[in-house]
């Protein structure tokens, strides 16, 4: 089925379509957060990227990334229409997040990139176990 928006339309929907955060997969975080004791998170901080929180002491950047749009192949999510559109699309963000690790990276932050099917107790205590620098805030 052919897209019913011309090129320039569906461009100017989808810039339209705009979220401040993905709520429901920082909610759950900072409640994880909150039930470790783990302190020291700052969330929207402003900085190249715009990591979901930050641990600015520790110079690491979380980012929660949903699977859709940043193209996880934990299940088929892929539109079955206007799909050229949408591979292009996700193709973009995928390569701005290696931009983004890059650059941070080189400015000596750590990033940590969580996505959304694995916010669970059991995972996000693996990954900041490892991160044992920001755990309860014990400094390496």
């Amino acid at each position: 089925m052919p897209d019913v928006f011309t090129i320039a339309e569906r461009s100017a929907v989808m810039r339209n379509v705009k979220s401040k955060s993905n709520k429901s997969t920082e909610l759950k975080l900072i409640k994880f957060f909150k039930s470790n004791s783990i302190k020291g998170w700052r969330r929207h901080y402003k900085m190249y990227g715009k990591p979901d929180f930050v641990f600015t002491k520790t110079k690491t950047a979380i980012f929660l990334d949903g699977c859709f749009w940043h193209g996880h192949n934990c299940r088929n999510l892929m539109p079955k229409s206007n799909v050229n559109y949408w591979e292009e699309k996700i193709s973009k963000n995928k390569k701005r997040d290696i931009e983004v690790n890059d650059n941070l990276s080189k400015k000596g932050w750590q990033v940590i990139r969580i996505w959304e099917c694995n916010i669970n107790d059991t995972y996000l205590e693996n990954v900041f176990l490892a991160q044992g620098h920001i755990l309860y805030g014990v400094e390496t």
